[in-house]
This record gives structure tokens, sequence and C-alpha cells, in this order.
């Protein structure tokens, strides 16, 4: 009798569940409606690959401890941190809102070359919220939330809602979107 493992195992690589001379056709989905027929063959190649199968499966989904990974792969070089940095001024101009692209994209593409590895982690959060959020918190519509909040008053994402008080581009008009989605 097989397990549940098994039947898992079974679903999952539906070769060993039709034989060359097998002639039945199977719905190969993960519905578990049909007990698979296997030989007694395939029943001892599953017991053979199983532990095997498993092992692969936690080592391949086991998060790696920070001392297993080498030191140089965990270190930013400077290209991966242009290629970041870069990635971050795109994603700001590219939010599919006008309004969004222009006034993120411009200041993103005038403060993110200079900002630290700390202030690129708090940008990104901001940048990863939606383009709602993001225009409301821009625009001051709703409150700043309290994780992107600092004592100072000087965290990245204050520092953009000051910035967009000053209506920084002025007047929208076709030719200044055009100079901040091509810059």
């Amino acid at each position: 009798m097989m397990n549940a493992v098994s039947r898992s195992f079974a679903r999952r690589l539906p070769s060993l569940r039709l034989t060359a001379a097998s002639t039945v056709r199977c719905y190969r989905g993960d519905s578990g409606e049909a007990e698979p027929n296997l030989s007694e063959k395939e029943k001892e190649l599953l017991r053979v690959a199983m532990p095997r199968s498993d092992e692969i499966l936690k080592r391949h989904q086991r998060m790696p401890k920070l001392d297993e990974i080498p030191s140089a792969s965990r270190l930013e070089t400077d290209t991966e941190l242009d290629v970041r940095k870069k990635r971050l001024v795109y994603r700001s101009k590219q939010r599919g809102w006008m309004e969004v692209d222009l006034l993120l994209g411009t200041w993103a593409n005038q403060n993110v070359p200079k900002l630290s590895m700390e202030e690129l982690d708090e940008f990104e959060d901001f940048v990863n919220l939606e383009t709602i959020d993001i225009y409301n918190i821009m625009t001051l519509r709703v409150d700043l939330p309290e994780e992107m909040k600092t004592e100072s008053g000087d965290s990245v994402v204050e520092r953009i809602q000051q910035w967009a008080k000053g209506s920084p581009l002025g007047k929208a008009d076709p030719s200044t979107y055009k100079t901040v989605k091509t810059e």
C-alpha cells in the first residue's frame, strides 16, 4: 500500500506512473482523485528514490545561514550598487501614473545616486508600495506610515514630501514629462 508521500511523488513524476507497456491515458493534474497504478518495479523505484528526493527538496528549500555565505557574495560591489541605483531610478520613472512618474522620477534621478545603503533600502521600501499609496504620501493626502518616520524628520520619504511641497516641476507640460522620462 502506498502512503500519501509516495502518491504525491508519483504525481510529480508522471513518467514513473506511465510505462511503455501502459496504454491508459490519465489526467496529469494534482486533483489526487485517481489512485496511481504502479507496477512492483515502479513501487521499488519510488522506495529508492523518495529518501533522496526528500533530502534534495529539504536542501533546496532551506535558507543558508549567514556564516555559510562567502563574504565576497555578501558585499555589494560598485557595479551591483550602480545597477541597483539605476533600477530604482527606472522604477521611479515608470510607475504608470504621470503625476507619480514626474514627481518620484525627477526626485530619484536627482537624489538616488547620492543615497547611502541604508537610505537606498528605505527608498526601495517606499518604491515597493502601491502607486496610489506613493502618490497619497508624496502629496500629503495621507499620513506617513510610522515605520517610515524618523524623530529627526529627515527620512528619505520625508525629504521627498518636502521636495514635492515646493512644486519642483512648476506647471505640468509635455516637454517636462518627456525630459523626466528620458533622462
